[in-house]
């Protein structure tokens, strides 16, 4: 089964289109017979999006640091549920499970799950694509700093276009399913690499 791992907020955000986003993957991914692999909790968007999933019918495996089990967050109606010792094994488990990367609108926790797995692909230690959502604009002021690092020399185009950008849900599994990593070196000006 495929299966893609979502980041995203464990808050709603003010504004509702993210809580409807994350619903919309959730019943997506489960009507597309994709796999939902997250970060376990019950909270936020990451709640809907998994409560989404399980009431279509998806699998939907969470992942959750022991902490926050303690803390009463984990979600209890996962098809698997997965306490991990700390956040480290949390993120490499959710890589581990997963065929491709989406990131929702989240938080600074949001960012870094998605730098890591971009980076990741982008040395060569996996070839499964990573996606954002840009719901409602939220992304587009990380888009142009983005774009920006292109023109000032420190990230390539193609190591740019890794990280493919949907303005919905209903596009976003056709981009996933077209993904071809690209063949550049990581390393601008260093040909031998």
């Amino acid at each position: 089964m495929t299966r893609f791992t979502v980041f995203c907020g464990s808050s709603s955000g003010f504004d509702p289109v993210h809580r409807e986003a994350a619903e919309a993957l959730g019943r997506e991914l489960a009507d597309a017979g994709i796999g939902l692999v997250y970060g376990g909790g019950n909270v936020g968007l990451m709640g809907a999006v998994a409560d989404a999933a399980i009431a279509a019918g998806g699998e939907v495996i969470g992942v959750i640091p022991e902490a926050l089990v303690e803390r009463e967050l984990a979600h209890q109606g996962c098809t698997e549920l997965h306490i991990t010792a700390n956040m480290h094994d949390r993120k490499a488990l959710m890589a581990e499970r997963a065929d491709g990367f989406i990131a929702l609108p989240g938080g600074i926790g949001t960012m870094e799950e998605l730098f890591e797995v971009w980076t990741w692909g982008q040395l060569g230690y996996h070839p499964k694509p990573c996606a954002l959502i840009n719901v409602g604009g939220y992304y587009d002021p990380l888009i142009a700093f983005l774009d920006n690092m292109v023109v000032q020399g420190f990230l390539t185009q193609d190591h740019r276009e890794m990280l493919i950008v949907a303005e919905s849900v209903a596009d976003l599994i056709d981009l996933l399913a077209d993904y071809v990593p690209p063949q550049t070196g990581k390393w601008i000006g260093r040909k031998d690499l």
